[in-house]
């Protein structure tokens, strides 16, 4: 049986990923950092499969050791402090974890299994939000940086870290710039569930309104579990390389706001949302659209949830978790 080791995985793109490679006949190790995580529980509930390994993208000899033990065919780097909002606040540790975390992955990568007869293949999970103030759109896998960020400026250091050690050390080492993707598992902090939580509240008497920052920011959104099928993908070609993974549709928070009240039944969405200055970043980010189509020719990948059923599989997640609260 094939062996995937994955950093991340108590996060939303750790759960789908170790669900969709234990379809795939995988042994799945998720690294976790500390004795006691308090999100293991979730994954050593739902996902039993999934052996717990000790490890912290801050220290190197932990992830080497991490290697060692588990001996995986593939790694995907899925760990980071990931969001932006909180990149602002705690930049050094964003650039240490985010940034310099992939640096260390792939140096355990090349110290472990960079000479064996079955080489590790490894996965960087980067993202959108590198290309910043965007210089072309679309994006596609040539458009240039700009991140906006210190989030977005650690993902861009990665993600040329990857490039470094595939040309400097011949490793097999992909990156996944992945445009904005959600699902029912994805964190309160982000504002797609942030506002699927809340209108499902709001929905049941248990919360009187919404507050956001700048709602006309457009995103490509997509869902969760289509993108980690791209993440599988890339390690499964004969040669590495980088692919933007998108819809290649934009849609902006309002639209995002919109669709999810009338979900829930409520049409007069404006009556309970309010803008706050303190949720607005320091430097925006306008406008994310991705091109996916070098993704679709090489991988044969093409997302198939559409923004209105995912908006609409969160709402409904979001009812059936606050109703059964309340009962």
């Amino acid at each position: 049986m094939p062996r995937a080791f994955i950093t991340g995985i108590t996060g939303q793109d750790g759960q789908h990923l170790a669900e969709f490679l234990h379809t795939q006949g995988y042994d799945i190790y998720g690294m976790v950092k500390g004795q006691n995580n308090p999100r293991m529980t979730v994954v050593r509930e739902e996902f039993p499969y999934v052996e717990p390994v000790p490890g912290d993208l801050a220290d190197l000899p932990s992830l080497v050791k991490a290697l060692e033990q588990t001996q995986p065919d593939e790694v995907y780097n899925l760990g980071a402090i990931s969001f932006v909002a909180l990149s602002f606040n705690q930049a050094e540790l964003t650039a240490n974890i985010t940034g310099l975390g992939v640096l260390r992955m792939l140096e355990a990568v090349r110290m472990v299994g960079g000479a064996t007869n079955n080489p590790i293949r490894f996965y960087q999970a980067s993202s959108s939000e590198m290309f910043g103030k965007v210089r072309e759109t679309p994006q596609t896998e040539r458009t240039p940086f700009h991140p906006r960020s210190p989030y977005g400026c650690a993902k861009v250091f990665g993600h040329d870290i990857v490039v470094n050690y595939r040309e400097s050390y011949d490793l097999f080492a992909c990156s996944g710039i992945l445009f904005n993707h959600e699902g029912p598992r994805r964190g309160l902090e982000f504002v797609t569930r942030k506002v699927t939580n809340a209108v499902a509240r709001i929905k049941l008497g248990l919360q009187q309104e919404l507050v956001l920052g700048n709602l006309d920011s457009k995103r490509d959104w997509g869902y969760a579990g289509d993108y980690v099928k791209a993440m599988w993908l890339m390690l499964q070609q004969d040669q590495p390389d980088d692919y933007v993974v998108a819809t290649g549709e934009t849609h902006s928070i309002e639209e995002l706001v919109t669709l999810a009240f009338a979900e829930a039944g409520i049409d007069d969405w404006q009556r309970y949302v309010r803008q706050d200055p303190k949720f607005f970043r320091p430097a925006e980010v306008d406008l994310l659209i991705g091109d996916p189509s070098k993704a679709r020719e090489k991988l044969g990948w093409k997302p198939e949830v559409d923004f209105p059923s995912l908006v609409k599989m969160m709402v409904e997640h979001d009812l059936r978790i606050e109703s059964a609260k309340i009962r």
